[in-house]
């Protein structure tokens, strides 16, 4: 199946086509006829499968024909982060360049002014985040009563968010006579009951089980103690072929503590928060993207829908606490068909919490082993071996040199062990005896007694006077 067959029109095909797209994923095969078909549409699928694609597209069709007017959007997009509606906008603005479309974003962290102004030249597709959202409805910016469309996206986050609230006050403010779509790669109860309660007769469409992993995204667990999680990431950031990585912790304090760490170690590293400001977090991101550095070091801002191409590798320096998190983060890896691996590093504080997430997954968690390391490993034991061969021979020469100097073992003992400046002040005392020393270190090796052609040593006549 190509995106021809999906019955959308030549000018969103040619910005598809541009785009280096030509097959749809399943969700979007499934997906884009329904939406076009102006059906309510409730979509679970893996994450990385292209759940933005699916609605992206065919709204662009729906919101072809029209007209705006001020402060009342055509269509609304609901997202859980700032950074997931940035990049739906990206989206928009990639696969809506052949159409006469307005898009407004609405997110915090940046000044009301230019949204408002959008707002009062009228838009097509509001993308917007709920507090965002709610603060413009509250100054009376924004009219619900002309919206013909409704997205609802990353649904369960929303509810681990405390969004809910929000969008069930947004959703009695739309009209009643709308299309509805509410997308996610978990289903929890709560959604469940708000899709029932908002969603007209949708089609429910599943590619694949609710919280299920990725084909393409090879996962371990590393048993680690929690004082050597750093050690053992370095270990794997630098022995497992990583080309792009991004690292997941719980807390905003580790993120920016272990990327401290990181760029003290020579990592090229970044890190995303909360606490962070748009700006802020929005200027990391395009390093990432661009490859002024390989590695972010992120909270869960950046755990659902950020598409970023080429990350070969996701770490979990935390095992997240809700396991549903665990899905969304390794899943910035292994997209677009693509391949990757993810770790999580395991503490005994962590025991509770991966076994959590095997039991959402419906499998257990692979431990990491020595076969599964990505660059051949030496033998544990060779490495000691082979330093002691190495300094072996400077130990057995050292004595052999110094072995005809003399028979008196206290002589032998200390002269080889005591400083340069104790010796150098001997031979001002005693300049004879380091004379013949020195002699006899450029001799030959003594023969059988009665064939010496040089200089008598003075210790040889000890024993056999008489």
């Amino acid at each position: 199946m190509t995106f021809a067959d999906l019955g959308l029109s030549p000018e969103l095909l040619k910005a598809v086509e541009e785009a280096g797209y030509t097959e749809p994923t399943a969700i979007q095969a499934e997906a884009i006829p329904s939406i076009l078909m102006m059906k309510d549409i409730i979509g679970i699928a893996q994450t990385g499968t292209g759940k933005t694609a699916s609605f992206v597209l065919p709204m662009i069709d729906v919101m072809a024909s029209g007209r705006r007017r001020a402060l009342m959007p055509r269509s609304l997009i609901l997202e859980p982060t700032r950074e997931l509606a940035a990049q739906v906008a990206e989206n928009f603005e990639k696969y809506g360049k052949n159409h006469d479309l307005k898009m407004a974003l609405l997110i915090g962290g940046v000044q009301m002014g230019d949204q408002i102004k959008a707002l009062n030249d009228g838009v097509d597709v509001l993308i917007a985040t709920p507090g965002r959202m709610m603060d413009l409805f509250e100054r009376g910016k924004i009219l619900l009563s002309g919206c013909e469309l409704l997205v609802i996206d990353e649904a369960d986050r929303m509810l681990d968010m405390g969004f809910i609230p929000d969008i069930e006050f947004i959703c009695d403010k739309l009209p009643e006579t709308r299309q509805t779509m509410l997308f996610s790669a978990t289903m929890p109860a709560p959604i469940e009951k708000l899709a029932k309660k908002f969603l007209n007769n949708p089609k429910r469409i599943e590619t694949a089980r609710a919280a299920t992993t990725n084909k393409d995204i090879t996962a371990f667990k590393v048993p680690v103690p929690a004082r050597k999680k750093r050690e053992t990431l370095r270990w794997l950031l630098q022995n497992d072929q990583v080309e792009t990585a991004i690292i997941f912790a719980n807390r905003k304090t580790t993120v920016r503590e272990l990327n401290k760490s990181l760029q003290q170690y020579g990592f090229a590293s970044s890190e995303i928060h909360g606490d962070m400001d748009q700006g802020s977090r929005l200027k990391e991101l395009e390093r990432f993207k661009s490859g002024d550095v390989n590695i972010l070091v992120a909270s869960d801002v950046a755990a659902r829908g950020l598409d970023i191409k080429g990350v070969s590798h996701v770490f979990n320096f935390d095992t997240p606490w809700h396991p549903d998190d665990y899905v969304h983060r390794i899943g910035r890896t292994g997209r677009a068909g693509a391949k990757g691996r993810a770790f999580t590093l395991v503490s005994d504080e962590d025991a509770e919490a991966i076994s959590n997430v095997e039991k959402l997954t419906g499998h257990p968690v692979k431990v990491f082993g020595k076969e599964d390391v990505r660059v051949e490993l030496a033998d544990p034991d060779a490495k000691p071996v082979k330093e002691e061969r190495a300094e072996r021979p400077k130990k057995e020469r050292a004595p052999k040199a110094k072995r005809t100097k003399s028979v008196d073992e206290q002589s032998a003992d200390d002269k080889p062990r005591r400083p340069k400046r104790v010796r150098d002040e001997q031979v001002d005392e005693k300049p004879r005896k380091p004379r013949k020393a020195r002699q006899r270190d450029e001799d030959e090796e003594p023969v059988a007694q009665g064939e010496w052609n040089g200089p008598k040593p003075g210790f040889l006549d000890v024993g056999f006077t008489g």
